[in-house]
């Protein structure tokens, strides 16, 4: 493999994530990869998966999914070029493309921690605009614990910590509905459970 080979790949895997990233909502806190010390990239959270969930930008990890395919492709594609199209080979073009790779890396940081942080930080949601708000559990709730809800509202995703309105366990991936909204802590149902008992309730009065 030569280094154009090298910087190609480079370009076009750091490319491609971009486009998934941004498809998947990452650059909005919202793909989540995770590492074996618990950094969320794209959820944009360190530490415990029970505490407050919209990180500021102090709280952002320089080095999350966003960074990563910024550099990658800022690097693989200065590489490249470098390479192909003109006379620095070997440590001078991979020094340069370096550079090139930090600098978008940290376009991309500055973008995600001073505009999307700052936007969702500003959010403070009521408890009346919470009650009824369908959502989903993205860290479970475990019996009498807290864990993490990701729901939209204004158009915009948001999350916040969760605890079960009865005080059972709910496993991630579960759709809940938000019965009352305490303290910057959403009280949650099962949304399938809210289902079956307003179905009951219909049935029983039609008898």
């Amino acid at each position: 493999m030569t280094w154009t080979d090298f910087y190609l790949i480079c370009f076009v895997v750091g490319l491609m994530l971009s486009v998934l990233s941004l498809l998947l909502g990452d650059m909005h806190l919202h793909l989540h990869l995770h590492l074996p010390f618990h950094l969320h990239f794209g959820g944009l959270h360190i530490g415990s998966p029970h505490g407050a969930h919209v990180p500021s930008a102090g709280q952002l990890p320089v080095i999350n999914l966003g960074t990563i395919t910024a550099f990658l492709a800022w690097f693989g594609g200065i590489g490249y070029l470098l390479t192909r199209h003109s006379n620095l080979y070997g440590y001078t073009a991979l020094g340069i493309s370096i550079l090139g790779g930090l600098t978008g890396a940290a376009i991309i940081f500055f973008a995600i921690s001073k505009v999307l942080l700052r936007h969702e930080a500003d959010y403070v949601p009521e408890s009346g605009d919470m009650v009824g708000v369908l959502g989903r559990i993205t860290n479970s709730v475990f019996e009498n614990g807290t864990g993490e809800i990701v729901y939209v509202q204004g158009g915009t995703r948001h999350s916040c910590g969760a605890r079960s309105e009865d005080a059972v366990a709910i496993p991630k991936g579960t759709e809940v509905i938000v019965t009352r909204y305490e303290r910057g802590i959403a009280y949650v149902r099962p949304w399938e459970e809210m289902a079956e008992a307003r179905f009951d309730s219909n049935e029983a009065e039609t008898q």
